[in-house]
């Protein structure tokens, strides 16, 4: 299976992609962006900066993150789950359940 169809659920003969492969460029360089920060942290903590310091930093980090990973779920939902629920059946049931898990699993974080 190609990089486009991942674990869409489909034998590779589908004529769709997912969502944020539209914004991939984009989704990438917010994470390149967030390691950077990640480096930045280590690095402060190896020159012994100021706790509250690198806590700020962390939250930072943090909060990006979730802007990442709540942009992708809004893909997500706007695209395979959208394209699951038209298709009905069985595959609507589980990506409608993914979805739910993936909300779940970002409030408890």
């Amino acid at each position: 299976m190609d990089d486009a169809h991942g674990d869409c659920g489909c034998d590779g003969e589908c004529n769709h992609h997912h969502g944020y492969l539209d914004n991939k460029e984009n989704y990438l360089k917010r994470l390149r962006r967030i390691e950077g920060q990640m480096r930045g942290l280590q690095k402060m903590v190896l020159d012994e900066k100021y706790c509250i310091d690198i806590l700020t930093q962390i939250s930072a980090t943090s909060k990006a993150l979730q802007s990442v990973a709540l942009a992708m779920l809004d893909e997500h939902m706007s695209t395979c789950v959208v394209r699951a629920a038209r298709e009905g059946g069985d595959e609507a049931e589980i990506k409608l359940a993914e979805a739910s898990d993936a909300i779940a699993r970002l409030v408890r974080s």
